[in-house]
């Protein structure tokens, strides 16, 4: 493979280069995808080099700056933090068509992409219906003004499937009670 490198677009047309890449890495190190000006450049470069996939380097493994990349266009998101033989094999993925998303930032995001359905099979055996929407709204630290008006109830109600919710539990109190919970989710 022969690889060119340039500072910048205006570099590239500058050099006149004949054959159009097989693939663009375009190297954004610490900024970010979400800043205006990256994302415009990243969208400019898919529009260019329609033939060519164009692949994002970045510090960062977020899985906002990747979906961000990924809605520009790009084919690819590379952290630094990946091996170069990774690295090298997702320049290929994305030549051969594909797409590459590092499993890093996946999994960072786990826990706000799992449905709250899956992840409280166990509490649907334990607690009734509503009582598994109050118990997840206090692990998430919710106050009970929150969970009422959420759930449409009235404060006392809530209070009433937080008593029985602890009284399952053999909780004393409301942080008990989600540390109980987030350890039964996990």
């Amino acid at each position: 493979m022969n690889i060119v490198t340039v500072a910048s677009f205006e570099e590239w047309q500058i050099r006149d280069m004949q054959v159009a890449p097989s693939a663009v890495l375009f190297m954004i190190g610490g900024r970010k995808v979400s800043d205006s000006e990256i994302s415009t450049k990243i969208c400019a470069l898919v529009e260019r080099f329609k033939a060519s996939p164009v692949i994002v380097g970045a510090d960062s493994d977020e899985l906002a700056q990747l979906l961000q990349a990924l809605e520009c266009g790009a084919r690819g998101y590379i952290p630094t933090s990946v091996d170069v033989k990774v690295a090298a094999e997702a320049v290929a993925l994305a030549r051969a068509g594909g797409v590459f998303v590092p499993a890093s930032s996946i999994l960072a995001a786990k826990g706000s992409i799992t449905p709250a359905a899956s992840k409280n099979c166990y509490l649907d055996s334990l607690f009734t219906p509503r009582e598994v929407v109050v118990a997840e709204a206090l692990r998430r630290g919710k106050a009970n003004k929150i969970i009422a008006y959420e759930m449409n109830l009235c404060e006392s109600t809530v209070k009433v499937h937080i008593r029985n919710i602890m009284k399952k539990l053999n909780a004393t109190n409301r942080t008990e009670v989600a540390y109980k919970i987030r350890e039964l989710v996990q």
